[in-house]
């Protein structure tokens, strides 16, 4: 690290749990942001202000007045402008020092099959089944770390799936694809404005300590309640019969 970095990072550097060593391991890090709506935008924002060294963040929309409710990395000046290409200013704000990689589009199998080998963890900010399905899949095949986070009206989950721990589930072992419960969404159902700040801040510190090699909430949904400040933890086990993870590891069962 330079001497900029070295004063840039100073208050990672004094922790044990971070310190140079690891410090260096974020700056060589790639990280995948899926989603740069409420999840994404701290989730960009903490990655980028910890020094994660290359950032991809993908995502087909953009910003409307009704998302600066909550999605604190776009402003009203920016409202019309796809979303990543908000984030990514918002994003060299903080951090100049860190590469960006803006995708306005949908991740569809074929997109996520490519990218996703590429990175060394995975951050779901989506708001629908069938995309975080996809990116379960695609992480299961590359074998990446995923950490999944999810918000709506008061309450909130979390969760890292990584199966590259023989015990560890992934997505679908939780919410099997043939089970999926009806889809809703913020605009019916209306989300607290700081919930996704808190899920969202979550995932991003999940997403550093799988970086650093750190992370305790593998096999662990943490639910969180945002009314009455609650949180909840419920262990998680892998589905030997389940059709995206149960045949990768059967030497384990």
């Amino acid at each position: 690290m330079n001497d900029q970095q070295l004063l840039r990072y100073a208050r990672h550097l004094l922790l044990d749990a971070v310190s140079i060593d690891g410090q260096s391991r974020l700056l060589n890090a790639r990280a995948l942001i899926i989603g740069a709506g409420g999840l994404g935008s701290p989730v960009a924002l903490y990655l980028a202000s910890a020094g994660v060294g290359r950032i991809t963040i993908v995502d087909d929309d953009t910003v409307d007045l009704t998302n600066l409710q909550r999605q604190i990395a776009h402003t009203n000046a920016r409202v019309g402008m796809a979303k990543v290409a908000s984030a990514k200013i918002a994003m060299a704000d903080i951090n100049p020092d860190i590469e960006v990689s803006a995708h306005q589009l949908r991740a569809d199998d074929a997109w996520l099959a490519a990218q996703v080998p590429l990175h060394d963890v995975v951050i779901d900010c989506t708001d629908n089944f069938k995309t975080r399905h996809r990116i379960n899949a695609a992480c299961v095949a590359a074998r990446k770390p995923l950490v999944f986070g999810a918000a709506i009206q008061m309450a909130g989950q979390l969760s890292v799936f990584d199966t590259r721990i023989d015990t560890a589930p992934c997505y679908a072992c939780l919410f099997p694809a043939d089970q999926m419960p009806e889809e809703v969404s913020c605009a019916s159902m209306g989300v607290f404005a700081p919930l996704v700040g808190i899920v969202g801040s979550l995932q991003a510190s999940e997403a550093i300590q799988v970086l650093l090699g750190r992370s305790e909430l593998v096999g662990q949904l943490l639910m969180v309640q945002a009314q009455g400040s609650e949180f909840h933890r419920m262990g998680l086990s892998r589905n030997p019969a389940c059709p995206v993870c149960g045949n990768r590891h059967t030497s384990a069962l």
